[in-house]
């Protein structure tokens, strides 16, 4: 995420072989003691209700038809999930007002509760067999909640003067479909979405075809690559959409919400802009992890921030005005690599995502005529606005957005930069998101694998500007 002013652990059980799947056990009187519940939370400190256990999540199947008249979604997700556990019962995040009007597991009623103020607690009608692939389909519908947290922002599904679009970092995604909402359940997706012509809808991933009949429009995409769900996206208005393809071959699919700018060509320029950027990080960080990629220009005065959603960001504009920078492009598709291809296992660990992202602006301002990394860190040194509270690698819940994680965290790879020299630092950039593709990173697994990709100690250099608070000397 970059602020609009400036701003492995492996997937655990997706990436390793179940075997022969158990049978389906009657969860009866004597079977009570094998079969237990699913964790109502994933274990993220900050986060404690967020996620959950018992099971991994494979893959989401979500149908929506939205009315922007109403602002009401009737939709339906279809589950693919492993038990990791012999369950008896387990849960998902879901927030907000949304009725369910059904619900199944494997194609049979399934009992359930609405407990706190996001679990769906379901009961199925028989104990699910660690090992055992399983789908639960739920039907619902209504107008999805906001979240508007006093540290964090807005998220969630946010309507928009002709459309919606679905920002949901940190735990915006259970506002509008049932989820597993922990940063280290990847999944793959697909959407269906039913929107009035005139319309259009983009997702995660690439376009699978769309349909028109009578007054409406059904848009398909597939994401194929594993997604956090923070990272989820949808997208609905009158976008001017180009699809083309970068240098380097890449699908590149770009859309401009007519009423976020004020140029005639923004279509085209942003479009090509995007492609530029790519191609350029290409070169430091190795190929680009997705199938394809993009970005989405969108008016929506409520927000005004830019968001990593994979494959395609979201610069959202409070206003009508210039596209986003180059240095802004760099910032948020530099993300792609790291926090969308390896992402953070839990929330604390987020200076991985903001910090390389914001050393991405530095590197290509550096290598395209403007102030040097070097210059960029000085700067910061000497401002008296930078934050020299709080400790990079254990921010707090409610300062994962700050200052702290961006610019502290990008003069931390910096002065490693300068430790290890130019051509083990390149050559560390590309093996590092490489090494977690599709997965999970934590900082002791950063720290450690750059000790041991150099040879070298690096133990001071990190102590001092990951795990201690207040302004290093230099």
């Amino acid at each position: 995420m970059a602020r609009i002013t400036s701003r492995v652990l492996p997937i655990a059980a997706t990436a390793v072989a179940i075997g022969l799947l158990a049978p389906l056990a009657p969860a009866g009187a004597s079977t009570h003691r094998a079969f237990t519940p699913g964790a109502p939370g994933a274990g993220d400190p900050y986060f404690p209700d967020m996620g959950n256990g018992g099971y991994d999540a494979q893959h989401y199947s979500l149908s929506v038809k939205y009315d922007p008249g109403t602002k009401a979604i009737d939709a339906t997700a279809k589950i693919t999930a492993r038990a990791t556990q012999n369950l008896s019962r387990f849960d998902f995040d879901f927030l907000g007002p949304l009725k369910i009007s059904k619900l199944t597991v494997d194609g049979r009623k399934a009992a359930y509760t609405r407990t706190g103020a996001q679990e769906l607690v379901i009961t199925p009608d028989h104990g699910i067999a660690q090992g055992r692939q399983f789908t639960v389909d739920v039907a619902y519908s209504g107008v999805p909640q906001l979240i508007n947290d006093p540290a964090l922002g807005i998220s969630g599904w946010i309507a928009t003067h002709d459309g919606a679009v679905a920002l949901s970092q940190p735990f915006g995604s259970a506002t509008w479909y049932p989820v597993n909402d922990t940063t280290h359940d990847k999944a793959t997706y697909d959407f269906t979405v039913t929107v009035p012509n005139g319309l259009k809808v983009l997702a995660n991933g690439d376009p699978a075809g769309q349909r028109t009949q009578g007054a409406n429009t059904t848009f398909r995409w597939i994401d194929r690559q594993p997604t956090a769900s923070e990272l989820v996206l949808m997208a609905i208005g009158n976008y001017d959409v180009r699809d083309t393809r970068t240098s380097t071959g890449l699908r590149n699919i770009t859309a401009v919400d007519p009423a976020s700018v004020t140029s005639p060509t923004a279509a085209d320029d942003f479009n090509k802009a995007t492609a530029d950027v790519i191609d350029w990080e290409q070169g430091i960080y190795g190929r680009f992890p997705f199938s394809s990629t993009g970005g989405i220009s969108v008016l929506a005065p409520t927000v005004g921030y830019s968001l990593e959603t994979q494959t395609r960001p979201v610069y959202a504009r409070r206003s009508a005005g210039a596209l986003p920078s180059a240095t802004l492009l760099s910032h948020e598709l530099g993300h792609q690599w790291f926090g969308d291809d390896a992402t953070p296992y839990v929330w604390q660990h987020i200076w991985l995502n903001e910090g390389f992202a914001t050393y991405t602006e530095w590197l290509y301002s550096e290598q395209h005529g403007g102030q040097t990394a070097q210059q960029h860190f000085d700067a910061a040194y000497a401002s008296s606005g930078t934050d020299w509270t709080g400790k990079v690698a254990d921010p707090g819940r409610d300062h994962i957005f700050d200052d702290l994680v961006y610019t502290r965290a990008a003069m931390t790879l910096h002065q490693l930069r300068k430790a290890i020299g130019d051509k083990a630092f390149f050559a560390l950039v590309k093996a590092w998101p490489a090494q977690h593709r599709y997965g999970n990173d934590t900082t002791a697994q950063f720290t450690s694998f750059a000790q041991r990709y150099t040879h070298k100690d690096l133990r001071p250099l990190f102590q001092t500007w990951l795990y201690t608070e207040g302004k290093p000397k230099l």
